[in-house]
């Protein structure tokens, strides 16, 4: 199969980027999309020009590494698929292929596709420790845990925080990130006894990286790969009024 290619090119989140076409002829429809670039800037080397940099690592939906925007969609048009889990087969002979970085103030460009996604990680770091004893395995039963929501912290646990829902909300909101992040700890007795600092703290941390708001509009949801439900940001904001609420009759107490 062809491929037609327009690709976003920027050195680097001061300079001014642009797009630039390429083609790329007789693909093998099987290989994955990643496969394809990497044609690509073998093909760019060998013609002694500046290779697409784009983020990848485990290439198995699993790290959360990959992530840029395929017509205008975070990951492509595949739900509940990475990027790197993408095969050229989701196009057609001929097609039309735009690429863009996720779009975000608190994602700068590092180069063409490639953003910087550590205030993901500074919102994780924020939220500190579980303080639970981590020395010899406890025995599988010695914490009862409700299957209900064992269920649920496992379902919110799977978030990848590859940024696919803050690229998908037209406020750049990173809720559901920072939700799925909350909701698996508070779900579980391990989680508890910091679960009030943790949700106050990761919040004031989102905010401060410069996230938007939430406006419950699921394009979040919608596009993850991982499919984490908006039930998580229901659970955020029911976590933090909670968490206030404690704060302000401590403060009124003392």
């Amino acid at each position: 199969m062809n491929v037609n290619l327009k690709i976003w090119r920027q050195g680097s989140d001061s300079d001014k980027g642009t797009l630039k076409a390429y083609r790329l002829e007789n693909i093998d429809p099987n290989i994955s999309f990643l496969e394809m670039l990497d044609i690509l800037n073998i093909k760019l080397v060998k013609e002694k020009k500046d290779p697409v940099a784009f983020d990848h690592d485990c290439r198995e939906g699993i790290c959360g590494s990959c992530g840029f925007m395929i017509n205008g969609r975070p990951h492509g048009p595949q739900k509940a698929t990475t990027v790197c889990q993408l095969h050229m087969r989701a196009f057609n002979n001929e097609d039309d292929i735009l690429l863009e970085p996720f779009r975000a103030e608190s994602f700068p460009v590092i180069k063409d596709l490639s953003v910087d996604r550590k205030s993901f990680d500074r919102i994780i770091s924020s939220g500190g420790y579980v303080s639970t004893n981590t020395g010899e395995a406890p025995e599988a039963n010695s914490i009862s845990i409700e299957k209900e929501y064992a269920d649920e912290a496992f379902l919110s646990s799977a978030c990848i925080g590859c940024g696919a829902c803050v690229a998908a909300c037209k406020n750049s909101s990173a809720m559901l990130f920072t939700s799925a992040k909350v909701s698996h700890l508070s779900l579980l007795p391990q989680g508890q006894k910091e679960g009030k600092d943790r949700v106050a703290k990761m919040v004031a941390t989102m905010d401060e990286e410069g996230f938007g708001s939430c406006t419950n509009t699921g394009a979040c949801s919608a596009e993850c790969p991982k499919e984490i439900g908006q039930i998580n940001i229901a659970r955020l904001n029911q976590e933090y009024i909670s968490s206030s609420l404690s704060g302000f009759l401590k403060k009124k107490d003392g």
